[in-house]
């Protein structure tokens, strides 16, 4: 009892989806198929008991779903009242036949967005209101026990397809923000590391001008200016540092992050599957350590993406170009993609990464085939406030 009183507990205080779309095409598309099949149906079909009624109570119910998303507890319960009110009214006016369009089915895109966009709160709500007029309409009509049930499950199996949604997109996104989590350590790490190095050097010329300082004066003032250039280096990174860990991950792992030196290491693809075309242009001796890393993080996650997903590729082209204020990165292959194409976790972290670090990252399929990737980091945080010394 304790365990599902918890359960209990837990549905109850589930909270909604976030940031649920408004209005979709396929909302404005589902609108004129039901009027269609109300204007159909009412002009078609014979016998329709109450005829003004049924198509003004089928329009309605056709209209609702505009607000299925925002409103999903409102919807069901205007819906599904309305059906009570109906066979309240259908009883009293004794109506030889059931009042209503077949038409009114869209209530089953109702029930769905129930329980993929609703609050567990308005879930248990709202599944009242729907058990309560199935309950109604059974009692009151003369249909069958069985055919009764089975329209409950008819009338349900859309809110299991919804939970399941629901339930598949909650954890993707949960994988999405660990992955994001560990990129941002990672690269924790890594700043940590730059940091470190940064500070022993201060230490150490802090050391050496303080020793020259009574025979060489001119050298002691060479070391202060060594430590300014290192403090104001220090002060960007820590300011990197800020704005990058949202989470106190910072672990202990201090062996110095691969960079742009590595690639040509990297791109030597075991086997030989791949041709690949490395290009370097420009002056990439002295990029932050964060955007050296990540440069080689970018490719290196490409490079292994076109091994596993590129089909019938031959060449790969790894193009790393470094402006003024800038890194460019450009890695393609001319093999074919299998599946949907959509971005995996590793793209999703890359992302996450250039983000933190001020930039754009971008992958797709190319123009005529194969996958491109394209990133740009700037070679600075912008807004740090912070400007080296050329060194001497």
């Amino acid at each position: 009892m304790t365990v599902l009183r918890d359960d209990l507990r837990t549905l109850w205080t589930e909270p909604r989806p976030p940031d649920p779309p408004a209005r979709m095409w396929r909302d404005w598309v589902l609108l004129a198929a039901g009027l269609a099949g109300v204007v159909l149906e009412a002009a078609l079909r014979e016998n329709v008991v109450w005829r003004l009624v049924a198509v003004v109570f089928a329009v309605w119910l056709c209209l609702l779903p505009l607000w299925r998303r925002t409103r999903p507890l409102a919807t069901v319960a205007l819906a599904f009242g309305s059906v009570i009110v109906l066979q309240a009214a259908s009883l009293v006016a004794a109506a030889r036949e059931p009042v209503g369009l077949y038409t009114g089915a869209v209530v089953l895109v109702l029930v769905y967005a129930l329980l993929r966009w609703g609050s567990g709160r308005e879930i248990v709500l709202g599944g009242v209101v729907v058990l309560a007029t199935c309950a109604l309409c059974s009692a009151t009509d003369e249909t069958p026990v069985v055919e009764n049930l089975v329209g409950l499950v008819f009338l349900l199996l859309p809110g299991v397809v919804g939970a399941a949604v629901r339930f598949r997109v909650t954890a993707r996104e949960r994988l999405l923000e660990q992955v994001r989590s560990r990129e941002r350590e990672q690269l924790a790490r890594e700043l940590h590391d730059t940091v470190a190095h940064h500070v022993s050097a201060m230490v150490i010329i802090a050391q050496a001008g303080r020793v020259l300082a009574d025979t060489d004066p001119s050298a002691a003032v060479e070391a202060l200016e060594g430590v300014e250039e290192e403090g104001a280096r220090t002060l960007e990174e820590m300011r990197a540092m800020v704005a990058a860990l949202r989470d106190r991950g910072v672990g202990a792992e201090l062996a110095p992050p691969a960079g742009v030196a590595d690639l040509e290491r990297l791109v030597r693809t075991p086997g030989g599957r791949l041709r690949v075309d490395l290009g370097l242009d420009g002056e990439l001796d002295a990029l932050p350590p964060a955007v050296d890393a990540a440069v080689y993080r970018i490719v290196q996650e490409s490079v292994t993406n076109a091994l596993r997903h590129a089909v019938d590729a031959t060449e790969l082209v790894v193009r790393v170009a470094a402006e003024r204020h800038s890194v460019r990165v450009s890695v393609r292959d001319d093999g074919r993609r299998t599946g949907r194409g959509r971005d995996g976790y590793g793209l999703a972290g890359l992302r996450e990464r250039a983000a933190l670090l001020g930039g754009t990252l971008r992958a797709g399929p190319g123009v005529d085939r194969g996958w491109n990737v394209e990133a740009e980091l700037p070679r600075a945080r912008s807004g740090s406030g912070v400007h080296s010394r050329p060194r001497r």
